[in-house]
């Protein structure tokens, strides 16, 4: 029996990938492109936006993919729109029973017109915060993190990770790399990272996801990641044989013996061709194996998700349950970047009540047909 929608919305969760410029409104988009003049739009109709961008996005290749972000990146070159957007995406996530999210954008995105890269997570931030505070007086709290991403096909990785070490204290949880797989492996950033690891600071990167094993190797190894985005790509090394039996390969045991968290992405991975549907997924054999799976979003605008979404297809596919949902969720938790009694007070104060309610709220409905 499938989870009931209103069930799934209510439930506490938790996000560590979702994309500020993928999760735009639709009707934001225009607002901000007539505001700032932006001609590339191709309807000015909401609807028709918001379907034109998802077939865009759904063309099973992560470069197709990824050229439809060149309009919302279009309309986030001001400081009021980067804010307006920040909020717009608490205040989305909230109304959708998020209680914590690590939002990750790369400022090097916004700087067309003369924003300077701490001009750009400043405005996120306080973006984050006007969201916050709206969601909270609508009576569905949430706890918005930054992660400051740096695009691997460009050079100014170093610059970038410096940038989000001067805002840690402000709201920046964490480093990353985004962008092109192919070609651009973790490598090339090594100053970047190095840099990071010596202040003591957190990184997940982009790995695993339309590359292979050798991409997830050096995320891990050599940039130091302690989670990985996506990271789907680790089923190559993870054998099924006909009986059943599995085995584990050096890497993907590696994986899994250390705990390292998948960011894991199902509708987009089909829309990128990293899987070919969701019941293809390998979600269900990693998580059925147990390693750190965690359930996320991606891009809200470019895949047509939200957290509840993405856990009602899950549902629908696998049979997750509220107890698969409820451990899904503390995955994400244990991973998060926040501090550790910030992690700790969301487990225990908002998460497991929330689910023992759900529970109990079940019962009553179960005894009350009997």
């Amino acid at each position: 029996m499938t989870l009931a929608t209103g069930t799934i919305r209510h439930a506490p969760k938790a996000v560590l990938h979702d994309h500020l410029d993928g999760g735009l409104r639709p009707s934001t988009m225009i607002d901000l492109a007539a505001q700032s003049g932006y001609q590339g739009l191709p309807t000015t109709d909401p609807d028709a936006l918001a379907a034109w961008i998802r077939r865009g996005a759904d063309r099973k290749s992560l470069e197709l993919y990824l050229e439809t972000f060149a309009h919302t990146v279009g309309v986030l070159q001001e400081r009021d729109a980067i804010i307006r957007v920040a909020a717009e995406c608490a205040e989305d996530l909230a109304a959708d029973g998020v209680v914590y999210a690590e939002v990750r954008y790369a400022p090097e995105l916004s700087t067309e017109r003369g924003l300077t890269l701490d001009e750009v997570v400043e405005a996120n931030l306080e973006g984050f915060r006007i969201g916050m505070e709206r969601a909270a007086a609508a009576g569905t709290p949430i706890v918005m993190k930054m992660l400051v991403t740096a695009m691997r096909q460009a050079a100014r990785s170093v610059e970038v990770a410096a940038c989000a070490l001067r805002h840690r204290d402000e709201g920046v949880v964490g480093f990353d790399i985004a962008g092109p797989e192919a070609g651009f492996r973790p490598t090339r950033h090594l100053d970047a990272f190095d840099l990071v690891r010596r202040e003591n600071f957190h990184i997940t990167i982009h790995a695993g996801e339309s590359f292979g094993l050798p991409s997830i190797w050096e995320a891990l190894q050599f940039a130091g990641a302690e989670r990985l985005g996506h990271g789907v790509r680790i089923v190559d090394d993870i054998t099924v044989r006909d009986d059943g039996s599995v085995e584990l390969g050096r890497l993907a045991a590696f994986v899994r013996d250390r705990r390292v968290p998948l960011e894991m992405c199902p509708s987009s991975n089909v829309h990128t061709g990293a899987a070919a549907s969701i019941g293809e997924h390998p979600f269900d054999l990693l998580r059925r194996l147990r390693f750190r799976v965690t359930v996320n979003t991606d891009n809200r605008l470019m895949s047509g998700v939200t957290m509840s979404s993405e856990f009602a297809a899950l549902d629908a596919a696998f049979g997750l349950g509220l107890g698969e949902m409820e451990w899904l969720t503390i995955n994400a938790l244990k991973s998060a970047f926040a501090p550790f009694d910030e992690r700790l007070r969301l487990i225990n104060e908002v998460v497991k009540p929330g689910y023992a309610r759900l529970r109990a709220d079940a019962s009553r409905v179960v005894n009350a047909a009997t």
